[in-house]
C-alpha cells in the first residue's frame, strides 16, 4: 500500500503547494494548505502575542508606556541571545543544560578582566570578546564529548551545569560581589540611541530584507528558490518597516526623571546577532549540514557531511551566544554577585526556541522562532510583573504556555507525517 493510499485522497501532496495561485487570492489557499498540513510557520506565535498584548494592555495600567516598552526590549535581550543558540542545538536533535551558567561564566570572566587595579585590566571591548571566545571553547569542550566520546548530551551539559555553578560560586564566595565600571560593557544594556540615530538604524534595518531577497535572487537565479511571491514580499517589507520604525518612536517618547530615551543598544545588538544567525542557518554549507544532521544524522554522515565536526561547532556556537546574553544581564545591575544567573534563565531560553516552533525532534525550526518566543515570554512576565502577580503564579503560566507550544508541536509533525511532507 502506498503512502497516496494510506494518507487519503484529500490530503495535499507536497507538490501541490506550487500549484496554489499567486496574489492575494492565494494568500488564503497557501494559509489552509499549510495548516492542514502542519507547516503553522511562525502564525501561532504571532497570534499569542498579539492577544497577550491586548489582554495587558486592558488590563494593566502601566503596560502600555514607552518606558515600560524599552524595559521590555533591556529584559528579553539576554533570553533572547541565549535563545539563538538553543536554536541550532535542537535542529540538532541535542540539548544543552549548561548555557544557563555558562552565561555566568562568561559575566565573570568579562568583571574580572575589566576590573581596575587588577593588574591584567583590560578594555571592555577586548574583555567581551576574550569572555566569548573563553565559553565558546568551553561549549566546544562539552561538543566534543558528545559528539566523539558518544555521551548524550543531557548528561554532558547537566555536568557542565553543575561544573559551572561550582565554580561560579566558589569564585564569587570569596571575591564578594565584582562591581562592572567599564563604560562599554554597561552600554550594553544602558546605552540608547539619540533619536536621529534611533531612526536610521531602523532605516538600515527596514531595508535589510529586501536587500536580503535581491541577494536571494542573484545567487540563485534560474532555480525555484529564487521565485519570489511578490504580494507576500510587499506585505512583509511593509511590515518589518513599520515594526522597525514603530518601535524606535515609542522608545524615543520614554522619559525617566526628565531624561530623554531611545533605542536600546541591547536591542540592536539582538537583531544585529539576529540576522547573521539567520543568514548563516539560511543561507551557508554550515547551516544546510546543521538542518541535514538534524533530520537524519545517519543519512547526512553517508553523504559525506563530517557529524561529528558540525556537533561541535553547534556546541561552541551555544557557548559564545550564552556568554554574549550574560554580559548584557551583568551591564543590566553593573555587577556580578552571587545571585548571578537568573534562576528561570535557562528554562526561558529554552522555553523561547521550543515555544517559538523549534521541533524538539531536531532538524525543524528557525532562529526567528528563538526571537519570537523570546518576545513572548518576556511580554508576558513583563505583563505579570506589572500586575503584581506573584513569581509562583508567573512560572506556572509561562510552563502552561511551554506545554501549550509543545503539544502543538507535536500536532504539526504528525500533521506533516500523514501529508508525506
Amino acid at each position: 500500500m502506498t503512502n497516496v493510499d494510506v494518507v487519503g485522497p484529500d490530503v495535499p501532496k507536497p507538490a501541490e503547494a506550487d500549484q496554489l495561485p499567486g496574489g492575494l487570492g492565494g494568500l488564503y489557499a497557501r494559509a489552509w494548505f499549510n495548516i492542514r498540513t502542519g507547516n503553522l510557520g511562525p502564525a501561532p506565535i504571532i497570534v499569542g502575542q498579539i492577544l497577550v498584548v491586548i489582554l495587558f494592555g486592558l488590563t494593566a495600567t502601566n503596560f502600555f508606556t514607552a518606558v515600560n516598552f524599552t524595559n521590555l526590549i533591556n529584559q528579553m535581550a539576554g533570553t533572547a541571545m541565549l535563545a539563538f543558540g538553543v536554536v541550532f542545538v535542537l535542529l540538532l536533535g541535542e540539548i544543552d543544560l549548561s548555557i544557563g551558567y555558562l552565561a555566568g561564566v562568561g559575566a565573570l570572566i568579562v568583571a574580572e578582566l575589566q576590573l581596575p587595579g587588577s593588574g591584567h585590566q583590560l578594555n571592555g571591548i577586548l574583555a567581551m570578546f576574550l569572555a566569548v571566545a573563553a565559553c565558546a571553547l568551553i561549549g566546544g569542550v562539552q561538543g566534543s564529548i558528545v559528539a566523539f566520546v558518544g555521551v548524550p548530551s543531557f548528561v554532558v551539559t547537566l555536568g557542565g551545569f553543575l561544573i559551572w555553578q561550582g565554580v561560579i560560586l566558589n569564585t564569587l564566595e570569596q571575591r564578594g560581589t565584582i562591581i562592572i565600571q567599564d563604560r562599554w560593557i554597561n552600554y550594553t544594556d544602558s546605552y540608547a540611541f539619540s533619536h536621529v540615530g534611533g531612526y536610521v538604524v531602523a532605516l538600515v534595518l527596514a531595508a535589510l530584507y529586501p536587500l536580503s531577497i535581491l541577494y536571494k535572487r542573484v545567487a540563485a537565479r534560474g532555480t525555484q528558490i529564487a521565485r519570489v511571491n511578490w504580494t507576500a514580499f510587499a506585505l512583509k517589507t511593509v511590515g518589518i518597516a513599520i515594526a522597525a520604525f514603530g518601535t524606535v518612536a515609542i522608545a524615543n517618547h520614554g522619559k525617566v526623571i526628565a531624561t530623554s530615551l531611545g533605542l536600546p543598544l541591547s536591542g540592536v545588538i539582538v537583531i544585529v546577532v539576529f540576522i547573521l544567525l539567520t543568514f548563516l542557518a539560511k543561507w551557508t554549507t554550515f547551516g544546510r549540514h546543521v538542518y541535514a544532521v538534524g533530520g537524519n544524522a545517519e543519512a547526512a554522515r553517508r553523504a559525506g557531511i563530517n557529524v561529528k565536526r558540525i556537533r561541535v561547532l553547534v556546541f561552541m556556537l551555544s557557548g559564545a551566544t550564552a556568554a554574549m546574553g550574560g554580559i548584557i544581564f551583568a551591564s543590566q545591575v553593573n555587577s556580578v554577585a552571587l545571585t548571578f544567573p537568573p534562576g528561570n534563565l535557562l528554562l526561558n531560553a529554552i522555553a523561547s526556541a521550543v515555544i517559538g516552533g523549534v521541533s524538539l525532534f531536531g532538524g525543524r525550526g528557525e532562529v526567528r522562532g528563538a526571537l519570537l518566543g523570546a518576545v513572548l515570554i518576556g511580554t508576558l512576565q513583563n505583563g505579570l510583573n506589572t500586575l503584581s502577580v506573584s513569581n509562583g503564579w508567573i512560572y506556572i503560566i509561562t510552563g502552561l504556555v511551554l506545554l501549550a507550544a509543545v503539544t502543538l508541536d507535536t500536532v504539526a509533525v504528525r500533521l506533516q507525517a500523514r501529508s508525506g511532507r
